[in-house]
This record gives structure tokens, sequence and C-alpha cells, in this order.
């Protein structure tokens, strides 16, 4: 199953860091956020991967195209007959990584919209955000979407609530969607998608458009919008302190999303 990432963003709230890279490209420990949400989705056996640049998406494109760089020792013969050697192997030499243009400044739901070719003849695949990591059991969320008979499966998370917010019905369909909500509490989507091909019938060809509005909405209206409950640990990192946090509990050995050994 692909899975199809939203790397495009400008990272506003972390102009101090993203001023120069884009937000996937941020580092926790010594790799990128984007390398520890592919990690997570490979250890699931998910190996296929979309990502839709927007925003210095050259940055991306440089870093997998020097992957084998940066990952260990490497001998250069110097000269006129160059040569290259690379001494040691990578956990990462099954991946399959398709580097999409999405636009400049579009929003999330053209994106999307703009990789359908590379789906194939996929009728399923996987979808988050470039900028957000957890330990979100991905078979369940997979498992959850068809029982549900949905067209999106969104991962509902229990963060602080200065995100959108979302009202579900016991089994799991999703009742309201909030953006903005005036008060705190309850489940916000945390990305970690599964959607069906049928979602492209939501989304207009709209540079403006972002799927957590108009399309969410209509998906909500049409009892096509389900939600898998992970009551486990979910972080994003849209500030400093965001930043600083994922850093630390790398860095100490307690990460919960590191999922792969």
């Amino acid at each position: 199953m692909k899975v199809v990432i939203l790397c495009g963003g400008k990272g506003t709230r972390l102009r101090e860091e993203t001023e120069f890279r884009p937000k996937p490209m941020l580092p926790i420990g010594d790799r990128p956020i984007l390398w520890h949400i592919m990690k997570i989705y490979a250890h699931f056996g998910h190996k296929d991967f979309i990502l839709c640049l927007g925003y210095k998406g050259d940055a991306i494109k440089d870093y997998f195209r020097n992957y084998q760089w940066h990952s260990g020792a490497v001998t250069l013969r110097l000269g006129r007959d160059p040569a290259v050697k690379f001494h040691d192997d990578h956990g990462e030499e099954d991946w399959s990584v398709t580097l999409a243009n999405t636009g400049e400044n579009a929003m999330t739901a053209h994106r999307v919209r703009s990789i359908r070719r590379f789906l194939g003849s996929d009728e399923t695949f996987l979808l988050t955000y470039g900028d957000g990591v957890g330990d979100i059991d991905i078979p369940a969320s997979i498992e959850w979407h068809r029982n549900a008979g949905a067209v999106c499966t969104l991962t509902a998370v229990h963060p602080p609530g200065r995100f959108g917010e979302l009202r579900l019905t016991p089994d799991g369909k999703v009742r309201g969607f909030n953006e903005k909500p005036q008060a705190e509490g309850g489940s916000i989507n945390g990305g970690f998608m599964v959607c069906d091909r049928r979602l492209f019938d939501y989304l207009s060809d709209d540079p403006a458009l972002m799927l957590e509005q108009a399309p969410m909405r209509q998906l909500t209206a049409d009892g096509k919008l389900a939600a898998y409950q992970h009551h486990g640990f979910w972080q994003p990192m849209d500030t400093l302190q965001e930043f600083t946090l994922l850093n630390q509990l790398w860095e100490t050995g307690r990460a919960p999303w590191k999922v792969w050994s």
C-alpha cells in the first residue's frame, strides 16, 4: 500500500527553523522528522512513498538523491579516474520514494489531488502529514477503515486543544468536524489516514482547497469519514517547544514512536 506524505507547507510557526529548509527536514537527532515518519510506516511493511513537495522541495529531493552519502562511510578516489565506494548498508535500501512537485503555495487537498497518477491502480492508500510522529498501529487503522466502509479514516488523538476538534459516534464515525474549536478538549485529526480512491471525488482542482475544510465536512455529511481512535503517543512539530521536546525524547532514548529496531 502506497504512503502519501504531505511535505509542502511553509511551517510559519517555526519560521526561525524553516526559513532555510522545509519543516519535514527539521531534525530529530541526526535525521529529519520525515525520515522518522517513513520509518514508522516501513516498520509495518509500507515502503512505497509518494512525497507531496512544495515549499523548498528541492531540499527534500537533494536529501534522497544523496541518501547513500548521508548513511555511512564513503571512500573517494580523486584524480582523472575518480571512484566512489560506499562501505555501509542501510535499512532503507528497499524503499521506493516518488518526489512529486505539487505547487509552491497549494493547500493540502490540491496536493493530494496532484499525486493521483502515482497511485497506479491501487484502490486504497495511506496519507499523513510530514510533521507529526506517534506509536500508531498502522495495521489496526487499516482494518478499522475496511470495517467502517469509509472513504477516509483518520487517526483521532488527544493532544493539546489548539487543534480542530472531532465529534465521534460510538462506532467510530465522525459526527462533526470543527477546524478551530473555541474550547479545548476532545479528539483531533492526527493524520495517519487510510483513504479510498473515492476521496478524489471530493477534491476539486482548486489550489486553495484544504482537505481539512470542505472535503472533510462533506465526507462527514455523507457519513463517509471514520476515525480510528489512538490512545498512545502522538506529537506534532509545530512550535520550537515541540521541536525541542521531540529531540529531548530521542536523545534520552524515550521516543515512543521508535517502533522499529
